[in-house]
């Protein structure tokens, strides 16, 4: 598999699997079938509410500790009733015992809202302790993430954000990779938003290929250096988006599907008051 290497020096598969909106009571089975599909990247969410489950599948795979990358996030702490960072340790070590794990290979804040400032200090310190190979961030528009790694020593190794045909978010890419933050794409295939499993330029490039349109978005993606999370609860399209590296797309492929972007979330925009409101009074802690 293919890595990136993050601004620490660790190894990242650039290729992995998402268990976002997959019921728990169906998560073990999915991510034994993703690791035996030859998955090493796990990402997954205390949101989700499924990382006892896929500690379930992680324990039962047989696959070294070491071999695998596994994901998890944190939500926004209520700190009115304490600090955020206690509540960011009390929140990591319950993640780290749903998942039966002794240490994660990356923790992001979820959302850019609330004490991230002090969830991020209580993050460093896991960091330091050895807890958490790599932190970062998810959700972050520029200014934020601008801020944040102004005002601390360490700069998150990850930014993972909806990135897709339709949102592909090419500048932010270029002045992530000038402060050395990591792109990661949530959303890759949009949730088949704007017909994209049969919009025509995807078609026609998927078609010269022989590939199907998924496998042209994941490779798209990697191409531009950018890690992409899939989902998918079929085994054979879990295959099949695995089996998205042994192509290249050309510069006319890709200047084509450069074309498709939007400039727009087709999900909803953190910087809207509304989207903050209602993601701030959500609680999974």
């Amino acid at each position: 598999m293919q890595t990136v290497t993050l601004n620490n020096g660790v190894e990242m598969p650039i290729l992995g699997f998402g268990v976002f909106q997959i019921p728990d009571a169906d998560t073990e089975k999915v991510v034994t079938e993703a690791i035996a599909t030859g998955y090493r990247l796990l990402d997954t969410a205390v949101s989700y509410g499924n990382e006892e489950a896929v500690g379930a599948a992680i324990a039962a795979s047989g696959v070294a500790r070491e071999d695998l990358f596994v994901t998890t996030k944190l939500w926004i702490q209520d700190s009115r009733d304490g600090s955020a960072e206690d509540a960011t340790k009390r929140s990591f070590e319950d993640s780290l015992n749903r998942l039966g794990l002794d240490y994660l290979d990356l923790y992001l804040i979820h959302q850019p809202f609330g004490d991230y400032y002090g969830e991020w200090r209580a993050m460093t310190d896991l960091y330091r302790q050895g807890l958490i190979r790599a932190i970062g961030v998810a959700n972050f528009y520029p200014d934020r993430l601008v801020d944040l790694i102004e005002h601390n020593e360490i700069t998150p190794a990850v930014n993972q954000i909806e990135t897709h045909p339709f949102f592909q978010r090419a500048e932010y890419q270029t002045e992530m990779a000038e402060l050395g933050v990591q792109i990661q794409s949530w959303g890759p295939f949009a949730e088949g938003r704007n017909n994209l499993f049969a919009d025509p330029t995807l078609t026609a490039i998927a078609d010269a290929h022989g590939k199907s349109v998924g496998q042209v978005v994941l490779r798209w993606l990697t191409e531009r250096g950018v890690i992409a999370i899939p989902k998918s609860v079929r085994p054979e399209r879990m295959a099949e988006n695995f089996d998205s590296l042994d192509f290249t797309l050309t510069d006319a492929e890709m200047t084509a599907i450069a074309g498709l972007d939007t400039g727009e979330s087709l999900f909803f925009d953190h910087r809207d008051p509304e989207a903050v409101r209602r993601l701030s009074g959500r609680s999974y802690n």
